[in-house]
This record gives C-alpha cells, structure tokens and sequence, in this order.
C-alpha cells in the first residue's frame, strides 16, 4: 500500500488532474449524458406492452456496457500514452529516472493517475445501471460482471499505452500504435459480449478474461520496467534528431529506405542541391526532414501492425465473402487513426519547439504556410493509407463477383481519398487552435468519432426513440459517416463462386434508395474539409497578423 499511498508521482499527477476545473465539467457533462439517456429510454407511464420495461433495462445495460467499453478503449490511451513521452517532451525524464523512486514505483504512479479519473467516470454510470436493475430483467451478477470486465479492459489498455510511452519519444507516436493494438483487441471483446451464446459469455468472462488478464499484466510490467530500469534513450539532449544510417543498421522489421518506392513517396531524399525557384520551403522541409526527425520506429510498427491485421480481414471480406465494403471500412479505420498523427501537431509542434515566431516573420504568407502543412500530413497519410488496398485491387482481379462490377472500385478509392483529406484538415486545425499537440490529438480524434462513428449510435438510438418513423428515413443520419459511404456502395455477391451465378445483394445499411449515397457523403466531406481548411487559415492569420505586430 506505501507504493500507492506515499508515491510522490501518484500524488502529484493526482493533484494537477483532479483539482482542475476541466475535471469537474467533464465528469458533470458525462453524467449528464447518461441521465438523458435514461430518461429518453424509460418506458412511458401509458406503455402497456407486456415486457415493455424488461426490454427498456435490457437496452439500457447494453447501452451503458458497450459505450463504456468503446470509451475505456478510446480514452484509456489518451490519458496514458503520454504519461512518459510527456516527461520526455519536457525535458524532465531524465530527473525522474534519476531520483530515488524505483521503476515499479514510476509505473504504479503513471498508471494510476492516467486511469483514476477514468474509472471514476466509469462509476459515474453505475447510478444508472441500478435504474435498469430497478426495471427488471437485469441480475446483479450481470452489473457487477460487466463492471468486472470494464476495470479489467482499463487495465490493459492503460498499460499497453503505458508500455508504448516508454519506447516512443512523442506522445503521438505513443498514442497511435497504442490504438493499433488495442482496437483488436476491443472488437474481439465486444464481438464475445454480444454472443447469444450464455455459456460461452460466462465462461470467456469469469473463467478465461482474468487469467489471462493478470499474464498480459505481468508481462507488460516486465517490460516496462525493464525499459525504466535500463532506459536506452538517456542523454536525449544530443540526440533529438536521428541517424538514418545508424537507425536502419539496427532497425528490427520494415527498413525504411528513402530512395525505394514506395518510401520516397512519403519521405524523399534529403536535398542536396539548392531548392528550384518557387518551391515551397515548408514543403520541402516537412516531407525531407521533419518525418524522419525522431527516428521511424512509429513508421514501421504501424506498417507492419496494419499489414498484418490485413490478411485475416482480406481473406474474410474479399475472398470468402464478396463484402469489399467492410475491408474498406478496416481501411477507413486505419486512416483515423494514423492521419492525425501526421497533422494534429504540424503547428502545435512548431510552438513546441519555439520556432513559431521564427516561421511567422519570414517572408511567406499564412495561406502558403498552411497549405504547405496540409500537402505535407496529406501525402503521407494517403499513401500509407493506399498500402492497404493492394488487397482490394487484387480481389477485384481475382475474384469472379468482383470482375463482373469492376468500376465499383472507382466509389471505394474516391471515399478513402476523401477520409484521408478529412482527417488531415481536421488535425490541422485543431493544431492552429490549441497550444499542445497533446490537446489537438485528442481533440482531432474526439471530432472524427463523431463523424465517423457516432451516426451509427444516433441511429440506433433513433430506432428506440421514434419507433414509428420509417428506417428508409432514418437511415440517412448516418450519410456524414464514411464508414456508411463505404457500406452503400452497390455490390452484388456474398460468397465467392466459380461462375457468378446464383449470387444475390448482400445487406448494406444504406441500401434502401435509388440516390447514390456515397456520393452524398463524398460532397459532405468535401464540406467540410473546406471549412476546417479556413478556420486554419483564419487562426494562422491571425498568429501570423500578431507577429508582425509585435516584431
């Protein structure tokens, strides 16, 4: 107990997040929420359909569950991927590997403060929880096994973002392949929570979940503090920027090379020669140096991660069912999480750094700063983006449903190029908006959940509050997501055969209109691409205005 009462780490971190007053709001707004939700779920006074309130508790408790998953698998890493790389970034992580505390310590103070504040939104719903019990149809066991698996799935979420913070410089880097492996992960758990199968939900949750929780446990500990006890990165002062030469004789996996295609797409060749009149000197900056300025480490694990995740789901969606859509939604999946990385800090970074001032008082104007930022978090966002529909195109060459339809490829890279220009603009601005590219991460992720994802909940949602309005109606809230823009797309097939025959339309969500979807969808991303694209440049404007009057 002394290492969680009289950890000095603990205590601090506790005491600089709890006291804030963001705290407070966030925690108020968030019981908020689920108090409105139940009371749009409460079954009415004049409702006398039998089972009318078992159904009501039944939805609640799978509301409460799933979105509370969803959001110890989304939230866990924001809170603790920077617990190290955020010492790292301020200079201090020297200090503190060279105070008396000892690693485990280090650890238990980093993990605890990153997940106190998250569990305790988690029981700012369990209030709500017992109103469902109240209604009936829920057992206790059922409450107090799902906050069992909801503490453990913070556990492990929060430590494999701790671990990743150990062996990354940047917050950023932490953070995304601390997604790459947990969103696995959570679609394998909720896939398990949502079984009709009791006994195979009892078994995997009381006999098999902890087990094997408590080994992950145990190594990612291990691991961490191995790294804290025999840190490679010490002496960072001198070694901010990388040796590619030296990186690529000890890198373990992918060996990104600058001269080979596909590499030089995204990270050309330094410049050896003097820059052509009329280049964009941030461009060429961001795209020769900045990429590979801490190193490529977060590069190749997130390439390889995503290459490997691609084989079962190219096997399943595209050769044994004639289901491109879902892959493409793996696709789109990826570009959320990896997008952001390469924009959300173009500007913030620069503040960082202290070298915004330096960038605003040279002779380029906002709007050619800004688009040079945006060209270059773009370009290397698509193309990693594109290294995954090699598989797509090899399906539609392969497969004989997808020959027959083969211009149905053409809506499919239109949408992934239109996610990828989304998620660059909104990091973008974000990063113009706020001071720290920590803040501008999260915000940039939180902002395209709601576009991404939140439609398909509303519309859910919708099903059980306005029971009596039409689906072929309600359906359309979810034309903003792009995952829906994906799924729309008209393909025929949903099984491979030999000879196309005996093939019929498989179940798409927003098949229920003669209107192209996606193509709805394509003119609401292009929206807002372009107002986010000026709210950057209205806030850089503005930087850039103040600059020039205080130079």
């Amino acid at each position: 107990m002394g290492m969680i009462r009289d950890n000095p780490v603990l205590s601090r971190e506790l005491l600089v997040n709890l006291r804030s007053h963001r705290a407070f709001i966030l925690q108020f707004v968030y019981a908020g929420l689920l108090a409105t939700a139940v009371l749009l779920a409460w079954p009415q006074a004049g409702d006398g359909r039998i089972g009318a309130s078992v159904s009501a508790a039944r939805q609640l408790f799978d509301l409460f569950f799933y979105g509370q998953f969803i959001l110890v698998a989304l939230v866990a890493p924001t809170f603790a991927a920077g617990s190290i790389t955020g010492e790292k970034e301020r200079k201090t992580y020297e200090l503190l590997l060279a105070s008396p505390l000892k690693p485990s310590w280090i650890l238990v103070g980093k993990l605890f403060s990153s997940l106190t504040y998250l569990i305790l939104l988690l029981f700012s719903s369990l209030p709500m929880m017992i109103l469902g019990y109240l209604l009936g149809g829920i057992l206790l066991s059922e409450v107090a096994r799902a906050y069992l698996v909801l503490i453990l799935a913070a556990g492990t979420f929060g430590l494999v973002s701790v671990a990743c913070s150990s062996f990354f410089s940047r917050t950023s880097s932490a953070l995304v392949v601390s997604y790459l492996i947990i969103l696995p992960i959570a679609i394998m758990g909720i896939y398990l929570a949502s079984t009709d199968n009791f006994q195979l939900r009892n078994f995997v949750t009381l006999t098999l979940l902890p087990p094997w929780t408590l080994a992950t446990w145990t190594i990612v500990v291990w691991l961490i503090n191995l790294r804290l006890l025999r840190p490679p990165d010490v002496g960072s002062e001198g070694k901010d920027v990388m040796d590619e030469q030296e990186e690529q004789k000890y890198a373990i996996g992918v060996v990104i090379d600058r001269d080979l295609f596909p590499d030089k797409l995204f990270a050309p060749a330094k410049r050896t020669d003097l820059m052509p009149d009329g280049t964009n000197p941030v461009l060429d900056k961001e795209l020769r140096s900045e990429i590979f300025s801490q190193g490529t480490l977060m590069l190749r694990v997130v390439i390889q991660v995503s290459m490997f995740l691609s084989i079962p789901l190219m096997a399943g969606f595209l050769f044994w069912r004639t289901m491109p859509g879902w892959y493409i939604c793996y696709v789109l999946t990826f570009n959320l999480l990896v997008g952001p990385v390469f924009s959300a800090g173009s500007i913030t970074q620069e503040r960082e750094r202290q070298t915004l001032n330096l960038l605003l008082t040279t002779l380029l104007t906002p709007g050619r700063i800004v688009r040079a930022k945006l060209m270059a978090a773009l370009r290397v966002s698509t193309v990693l983006t594109l290294l995954l529909t090699e598989q797509v195109i090899l399906a539609y060459v392969l497969v004989r449903d997808l020959q027959l339809q083969f211009l149905t490829i053409i809506p499919f890279f239109i949408i992934i190029l239109a996610s990828c220009l989304v998620t660059s603009s909104l990091g973008l601005m974000w990063s113009s908006l706020v001071r720290k590219t920590s803040v501008s991460i999260i915000a940039t992720y939180l902002s395209l959940l709601l576009l991404f994802v939140a439609p398909f909940g509303v519309y859910q949602w919708a099903l059980t509050i306005f029971p009596e309005t039409p689906d072929n109606i309600l359906r359309w809230i979810m034309t903003p997501s792009p995952y829906a823009s994906a799924l729309s797309v008209p393909i025929v097939g949903d099984r491979l055969t030999s000879t196309g025959s005996d093939i019929s339309p498989i179940e798409r969500p927003l098949a229920f209109a003669k209107v192209q979807i996606w193509v709805i969808s394509l003119g609401i991303s292009l929206l807002i691409s372009l107002i986010c694209h000026l709210v950057t440049l209205v806030a850089f404007r503005y930087k850039w205005w103040k600059a020039r009057e205080s130079v």
